[in-house]
């Protein structure tokens, strides 16, 4: 059998991962999130992740959103030549409604067993005016950096997603080492057919479960 040849592409899986911001989510599941934030503070992310934040309206955690809208209006008081949104690859594990103001567990969710608090769009709440729906991760390690999705500007925008390449090779070298059993490309668990090969326009190792390549040579 003869190796294929690849340019490019860009597939959704349907495995829940790109649920609408208004659809339940459901626990250990993977979700596509954004977050908002300064163009100095996505530099550190990328190169160091993300740090919980000491409190908020869910207590202590990484505020995040499925709804880009909602990602794209922070920091609040930030110009828009000050703003980066985030593309996000969200591992939620178990997941608590907060839909009301003084929920018995609006900050006190991780200590009843939850990994992300949820707040669902348009529930009322007093405190998200904007009726946009907002999850609270509480583990950073829960959260990856997957993409730039806004950025003010071409040049911000070349160099973040250029420190993104540099940190997801060196993440990729070391899933590698801790976890021979998984792909570091696709991060799916190895299985028979599981493909890595080489893309036939930029020279870089691809695997074909990949959600995305970007052929840097056809670009």
């Amino acid at each position: 059998m003869s190796s294929i040849t690849f340019y490019g592409w860009d597939v959704d899986y349907d495995e829940d991962r790109h649920l609408q911001a208004q659809q339940q989510a459901k626990s250990d599941r993977r979700y596509t999130m954004y977050h908002g934030t300064k163009v100095q503070t996505a530099r550190s992310i990328i190169q160091s992740g993300f740090r919980q934040s000491a409190d908020g309206m869910l207590g202590p955690g990484v505020y995040v959103s499925r709804n880009q809208r909602k990602a794209e209006r922070y920091p609040l008081n930030s110009p828009i030549t000050d703003k980066v949104v985030l593309k996000l690859s969200v591992d939620c594990g178990k997941v608590k409604r907060i839909d009301t103001d003084n929920h018995p567990m609006q900050k006190s969710w991780h200590s009843n067993g939850y990994d992300t608090a949820w707040v669902p769009p348009n529930c009322g709440m007093k405190a998200v005016p904007s009726g946009l729906e907002e999850d609270c991760v509480w583990d950073p390690k829960r959260i990856e950096v997957i993409d730039i999705a806004l950025a003010p500007n071409t040049t911000i925008q070349n160099e973040l997603k250029q420190l993104l390449a540099q940190s997801q090779n060196q993440q990729g070298q070391a899933a590698a080492l801790a976890s021979p059993g998984a792909c570091h490309l696709c991060k799916w668990k190895i299985v028979p057919a599981h493909s890595v090969q080489t893309c036939w326009g930029c020279g870089e190792t691809v695997c074909t479960l990949m959600t995305k390549h970007k052929c840097k040579h056809w670009g």
